[in-house]
């Protein structure tokens, strides 16, 4: 296979992983997700780009920021249909309601919503949305959705290859290790990203992204032993969150 097919396929393999975009059929056999992740954030950029395209089309048609926000927020979480907010409130509850790690991980695989989910749902839909009103304006939008969405996507390689899996079966576990050159391609696609935040913006953005990452893996490690499914979705929303509070602060 030439390089050019392997870099598609890759980009298609995690598109059909981390998003639920209507893609055709593809074949896949032979091809590892774990190698293929480095495109996380070529995913991102495509989150991104749709929820800016629905601002924009909402923009258009005269509709105020306020709930243009909220329709470009929509539109990320239906792209993927929420499986970030899935993971994000697993955590939630996983790490808040369990006394031991057998029973955190019980509760994660429970697809029942608890308080702590519900809190961390809310306020996570809540910081977003705040913060894609303030960027008020098109360009500032699109800029902040496309930073926010690559750079956080592309802190999963790295956390994969960092982190043992807390579990021997399911999704995370089955996706295998990246290795350092996965991880390493990831996170620097992730950062490019964050220049449309421009130089200094990407500087505070990279510092904090960096802070996030250290911080969850620890907290990962002293929770449940390692990573899952679902602490890859609470990753990318926080990371998520911290770019669009930036790009915030920043672009207006």
């Amino acid at each position: 296979m030439n390089r050019q097919n392997r870099i598609l396929g890759d980009i298609a393999l995690s598109l059909v992983f981390l998003t639920r975009l209507p893609l055709p059929h593809l074949d896949f056999a032979g091809r590892s997700l774990s190698a293929a992740l480095w495109a996380a954030p070529v995913v991102g950029l495509t989150v991104g780009l749709i929820g800016g395209l629905a601002f924009a089309l909402a923009a258009w048609l005269g509709i105020g920021p306020a709930p243009a926000a909220g329709l470009a927020l929509a539109a990320t979480m239906l792209t993927t249909f929420c499986l970030h907010e899935d993971g994000f409130c697993d955590t939630a509850d996983g790490f808040g309601g369990g006394t031991t790690r057998e029973r955190k991980l019980e509760i994660m695989r429970d697809s029942r919503i608890g308080t702590y989910g519900a809190a961390a749902l809310v306020l996570s839909i809540l910081l977003r949305w705040s913060a894609l009103y303030d960027l008020a304006t098109v360009p500032n939008v699109l800029a902040g959705l496309v930073a926010a969405h690559a750079a956080s996507r592309g802190l999963i390689p790295a956390f994969l290859h960092l982190l043992p899996s807390a579990r021997t079966t399911g999704l995370s576990a089955d996706a295998g290790a990246p290795t350092a050159n996965t991880a390493i391609g990831g996170a620097v696609l992730g950062a490019l990203a964050l220049l449309m935040l421009g130089l200094p913006g990407a500087l505070l953005a990279a510092l904090l992204l960096g802070l996030w990452f250290v911080l969850f893996r620890k907290l990962c490690l002293a929770q449940i032993g390692g990573h899952t499914g679902d602490t890859i979705g609470a990753l990318q929303q926080g990371g998520e969150i911290l770019v669009l509070l930036i790009a915030s602060a920043i672009l207006i």
